[in-house]
């Protein structure tokens, strides 16, 4: 069985892991309660960081990485088009985009709110990621307003990766999408296999409950 260490960006494995209809073991891992005791958490990640999988043999980090894997190892399936696909050059660049282009930037800004002093709150680096991420929402306005989905006319794991972008950006810095950014959140996390990862990621989903999103 898969073992995810970590909630987190481990939301998005674990929604791919529901999609897929692979059993898992979802082990928590809380990165501000002394990690640095969590021996078994660090022998499988000695950087310290989630999420990560331990698949037989195989341990993976890195949240778009093990997506790709588990596409890989335990696919072929829907949420991946073929390299032959026509879809399949929009469903790489935006699986990637999805953390690269989108969370990324969000994770500098919450960085600084939650470690920063006060008085070094607003500096160069925030204005930027700011500003990175927006232009690279741009593109995903641009795309979605030809396509139904991130990669077409059905969900792809780029969607997994772009919507729990978008909601991050959402929950943490209270982001306000636009109508195409909203309703098209609306179609992805309508699917049963959100709502059983929400379930099975119990931290996330209190953490959520508590939010007013904009």
């Amino acid at each position: 069985m898969i073992t995810l260490y970590g909630e987190g960006r481990g939301f998005r494995v674990a929604w791919l892991l529901e999609e897929m209809g692979l059993a898992y073991r979802l082990r928590q891992v809380d990165l501000l309660d002394g990690v640095e005791n969590d021996s078994e958490f660090l022998a499988i990640n000695p950087a310290g960081f989630i999420p990560a999988i331990v698949d037989g043999d195989t341990v993976m980090v890195e949240s778009i990485a093990i997506m790709e894997y588990l596409l890989a190892r335990h696919g072929p399936g829907p949420l991946a088009p073929s390299p032959g696909d026509a879809d399949f050059p929009a469903y790489l660049q935006f699986l990637h985009m999805g953390e690269a282009g989108l969370a990324g930037p969000i994770n500098a800004i919450v960085a600084t709110l939650i470690l920063a002093p006060e008085s070094e709150r607003a500096n160069w680096t925030t204005k930027w990621a700011h500003e990175t991420f927006e232009s690279r929402l741009g593109l995903v306005s641009r795309q979605l307003s030809t396509t139904r989905y991130i990669a077409g006319d059905r969900l792809t794991a780029a969607d997994i990766s772009v919507t729990y972008a978008l909601q991050f950006a959402q929950r943490t810095i209270g982001y306000a999408l636009g109508d195409v950014e909203r309703a098209y959140v609306a179609r992805t996390t309508a699917r049963e296999a959100y709502a059983r990862a929400m379930d099975r990621c119990a931290a996330t989903k209190a953490w959520v409950a508590g939010l007013t999103i904009p």
